[in-house]
């Protein structure tokens, strides 16, 4: 489908019924922009859209009819002039990140989880006869 402007002629009185026809024609795809003017109650409607579905959506909340549909022709770009590119600097070279073996270091993986890494761990009980009375 090629880009399409549609001009809907509704009968909306209520600010109610104008937030419904906002509301469902904003929700189909491939809507570009929509205008409303509330003196002629006439709703233009850009983009790829299917213009009777649309119609027949809103002949649910309101009256409405169609009066012009017209094909939208992308603007033409003019070629710009080549602008002469600067001479780049001399590149600079960063050394490498290390990952270090301390286990109390930060790491920037630790940021990206939710629980941190941890290595196997032994819980050792001191006392071994430990006794709980109830």
């Amino acid at each position: 489908m090629t880009a399409q402007k549609s001009v809907l002629q509704l009968s909306v009185h209520e600010e109610r019924i104008r937030k419904k026809v906002w509301a469902t024609v904003s929700k189909f795809s491939g809507v570009t922009s929509i205008a409303m003017d509330d003196k002629t109650g006439k709703m233009t409607v850009v983009g790829e859209v299917d213009v009777p579905i649309i119609i027949k959506k809103l002949r649910k909340i309101c009256n409405a009819e169609l009066v012009t549909v017209e094909v939208v022709k992308a603007p033409e770009k003019k070629p710009e002039p080549e602008k002469p590119t600067p001479d780049k600097p001399a590149e600079m070279v960063a050394f490498p990140v290390m990952h270090f073996n301390n286990p109390y270091q930060y790491h920037s993986s630790y940021a990206n989880s939710y629980y941190q890494p941890c290595d196997n761990y032994r819980v050792v009980v001191e006392e071994p006869n430990t006794c709980v009375v109830m």
